[in-house]
């Protein structure tokens, strides 16, 4: 990626880390004409920055988050003593020669917390791949799909729109909504040989669907009575479970009305 591209990229990241505070703290401070032009703001930067990604530096579909989070789990780096192994060619394997079984030699194990239990072609093996799925280049787009994520990237702002238009307790935003969320998956699913990134982030847009149940008017209609009444049954009669449930039926109403949670 080109350095620009970077750029958007972490500014892109840092908008979505700090939405919901900017949301919260505006309202408090300025109130609800200030909550929504805040909104309206951060979700015009977005869409501006992810446009600007899809048609300029063609970056195929976007995950969200932007960028990856690293997963240090995986990225066990080398220690010096094993930089010092490698660039003298010792050998940091045994290979029995009854059994064949391959096995670390004593002066070469690592540190405690960079230990692994696989044998080191497994280890080897591993980090290539996870390695060759991060390089791999974006899907090229075609005209359909573009126009599939410009949908899905400009979704948002013509949510906006229609709420200014038909006010929160129309249905026609959340019909609105729905149906650009469901065009935009129709259309992409046509694409062949997605990278793992790519699968995983419409399988993620698949699974957000749900949260048209948690969405008002549908919400307050017809999901709040119901989602309640499970929770609280789960609550009374599942052992153990009530520390968690109980928990998140006082906080789902509040959780409910804050916009980047539910709409972002």
């Amino acid at each position: 990626q080109s350095l620009p591209q970077q750029k958007l990229l972490t500014w892109l990241s840092v908008l979505e880390c700090v939405e919901v505070f900017a949301e919260m703290g505006t309202a408090r401070v300025w109130g609800e004409m200030g909550r929504w032009t805040i909104i309206v703001l951060i979700q015009l930067a977005k869409a501006i920055l992810r446009l600007l990604l899809l048609l300029w530096y063609k970056a195929g579909i976007q995950t969200s988050p932007p960028i990856v989070p690293l997963n240090r789990e995986q990225q066990q780096p080398l220690h010096p003593q094993d930089l010092e192994d490698s660039s003298s060619g010792k050998d940091h394997t045994y290979v029995g020669k009854r059994s064949s079984r391959v096995v670390r030699c004593l002066q070469s194990t690592p540190s405690l917390q960079s230990r692994h239990w696989g044998s080191p072609q497994q280890r080897e093996e591993s980090q290539s791949r996870r390695a060759e799925e991060m390089n791999q280049p974006p899907t090229p787009l075609g005209l359909q799909e573009t126009i599939a994520e410009s949908i899905y990237i400009t979704r948002p702002l013509l949510h906006l729109l229609s709420l200014g238009v038909w006010g929160q307790r129309s249905w026609k935003p959340w019909l609105l909504s729905a149906v650009l969320d469901i065009s935009s998956l129709s259309l992409l699913s046509d694409l062949k040989d997605l990278n793992r990134q790519e699968r995983a982030e419409l399988r993620r847009r698949t699974v957000l669907l749900l949260y048209y149940l948690l969405r008002s008017p549908f919400y307050d209609r017809y999901s709040e009575g119901r989602i309640l009444l499970l929770l609280r049954l789960l609550a009374d009669y599942v052992p153990g479970v009530g520390f968690v449930i109980r928990p998140l039926m006082d906080y789902l109403p509040a959780w409910q009305k804050i916009y980047f949670y539910n709409w972002g």
